[in-house]
């Protein structure tokens, strides 16, 4: 059969027979047409007229958008949908994967155009722009009222803005503590620290009895938030209420002097007021660092790239505040408010993360669940007997420890909208700081003056 064709004639192929019969009235049927058509051509005809309505409708598509999934994990959305569709007839996901670069881009060309797809895979800074700005559908009108509970409590506030719910959590990341236990025993240390309070101490040791640095935080503006979630752990708070700035504070000011002295000590190196967070990959695979902050699955990149740093490295608890929270980095599912299938759009996010799908999604992607029951699971595996390559246990050991932080973990910097200009403004001025430019006070004064008259003009 040709697809898209139906099985069944259609007008323009049964002109003088079935649409003819069709418009006859009754009784014109019965006296002059059936007596002179054989009786199996009458039964047959009959059939038709009972079974064709004309063409079937077409599938309802969903359209659904993720972020850098494509090629690799091809296999497992195509079977999560298809799974989805069986249970569905009469709707389709029409599903387009999208680099991260771009994505931001794209879906703000697709909402101007009034083409935003069903459902996004989105961060959650994106997330509350988008919402902020009136673009995603509040999600309590879709979703069943006890679904927060099927989600870790952490993650899920992360997608809570101005009294609704917009996003839907979906797998998270947690880094830790990579180091180099060679560089740790020539500085005097089993362990790296675990709180930002003690790393001055540290930093001086490792710099002073192995000519290398202790750790690399960028503070480039548009790289990583690192630095910027370390402000929170030393219990800087960025914004009030009004989404005005909070962090000219004791707390702020502390923090301000705690980067810049490290820097204009030499006790960081001089690229992290030029260069990303991926020269603190390269400078660890060099054995010039001490310690990065990463996820598990980099030990595996390490046993490639650098064999004779992967093996004196182990993994640690990552750095944290007094309070010993860590941060966790959430990938969402949001409801653009220009879907047609809002209530379709939720249906397939409920499914694509629900603790089984999740739960396999973790193994293939190793990736953490935000579902309760998913990480239980997965860390019952953890668990399990260990590998006999000692690589692996190192990798599984790793992920142990990554899936264990979620105990005490939360996404650090509120996920508000504006959050990256807040975050290029605090670096940028921290940069001049750090390269004597402007005390670290003076900087701080500066980044509040400058992040008020932005949300003033944003949110009068």
């Amino acid at each position: 059969m040709i697809k898209g064709r139906s099985a069944c004639p259609s007008a323009a192929h049964s002109a003088p027979s079935i649409a003819l019969l069709a418009s006859m009235p009754p009784f014109l049927l019965r006296r002059h047409v059936l007596p002179l058509v054989p009786l199996p051509l009458v039964l047959l005809l009959l059939l038709a007229l009972v079974g064709c309505g004309g063409p079937r409708p077409s599938p309802r598509e969903i359209n659904v958008w993720t972020l850098d999934l494509a090629p690799r994990f091809n296999p497992y959305m195509r079977r999560v949908i298809q799974a989805w569709e069986q249970r569905h007839p009469g709707l389709r996901i029409r599903w387009t994967d999208v680099p991260w670069s771009s994505a931001e881009r794209k879906l703000l060309a697709a909402v101007f155009a009034h083409t935003a797809p069903d459902l996004v895979n989105l961060n959650p800074p994106f997330a509350a722009n988008l919402a902020s700005k009136g673009g995603l559908l509040p999600l309590e009108a879709v979703l069943p009222p006890s679904t927060s509970a099927a989600y870790l409590p952490s993650v899920w506030g992360a997608g809570f803005q101005d009294g609704h719910q917009f996003a839907l959590p979906w797998y998270l990341t947690s880094r830790v503590t990579m180091a180099n236990r060679s560089l740790l025993r020539q500085a005097g240390y089993d362990a790296p620290p675990r709180r930002w309070e003690e790393v001055p101490a540290y930093a001086e040791a490792v710099r002073r009895r192995t000519g290398r640095y202790a750790l690399f935080v960028t503070v480039v503006p548009d790289d990583s938030a690192e630095l910027l979630e370390s402000l929170v752990q030393m219990d800087v708070r960025l914004l009030d209420g009004r989404r005005r700035a909070a962090f000219n504070s004791p707390a702020g000011r502390r923090a301000f002097r705690f980067w810049s002295d490290l820097y204009r000590r030499g006790l960081l190196p001089r690229e992290v007021v030029s260069q990303g967070y991926r020269r603190a990959i390269e400078l660890y695979q060099a054995g010039d660092l001490a310690q990065v902050a990463v996820g598990p699955e980099f030990l595996r990149n390490l046993q490639t790239n650098a064999p004779g740093i992967a093996a004196v490295t182990a993994p640690w608890p990552p750095l944290t505040g007094r309070d010993g929270v860590a941060n966790v980095a959430v990938m969402n599912l949001v409801i653009p408010r220009q879907s047609a299938h809002q209530q379709d759009a939720a249906s397939f996010a409920l499914f694509l993360t629900d603790a089984a799908n999740q739960l396999r999604f973790s193994e293939e992607a190793r990736v953490l669940p935000s579902s309760t029951q998913a990480l239980r699971q997965l860390r019952s595996r953890l668990d399990g007997s260990a590998p006999a390559d000692s690589g692996e246990r190192l990798v599984r050991e790793a992920r142990r420890l990554s899936a264990d932080t979620l105990q005490e973990a939360k996404v650090l910097v509120p996920p508000s909208p504006g959050v990256k200009r807040l975050q290029a403004i605090l670096y940028t001025q921290l940069q001049k700081a750090m390269l004597g430019q402007l005390s670290s006070d003076a900087a701080l004064a500066e980044a509040e003056l400058e992040w008020n008259r932005y949300a003033a003009a944003r949110w009068p």
